[in-house]
């Protein structure tokens, strides 16, 4: 099964306030709450793959952004 974290992870982001963040976090954990048992190791799962490809990506950028800042 695929969770689409990707639409929390982009309203998050887009969130106008931290009570918004927090409410979408509420959302995410309550809809893990209400998987089957069977469910919720491959949701863990896939949720630690996306975020170590998310943070993988933010760092892409923050190089190449550091890099062009010492070209400078």
């Amino acid at each position: 099964m695929a969770f689409d974290f990707k639409k929390y992870h982009v309203r998050a982001m887009n969130a106008s306030s931290e009570e918004e963040k927090a409410e979408i976090n509420k959302e995410l954990k309550e809809f893990y709450e209400q998987l089957p048992e069977d469910q919720k190791a491959a949701f863990n799962e896939e949720l630690q793959s996306f975020l170590i490809k998310e943070m993988a990506n933010i760092k892409s950028v923050y190089d190449g952004v550091k890099a062009g800042e010492n070209e400078n």
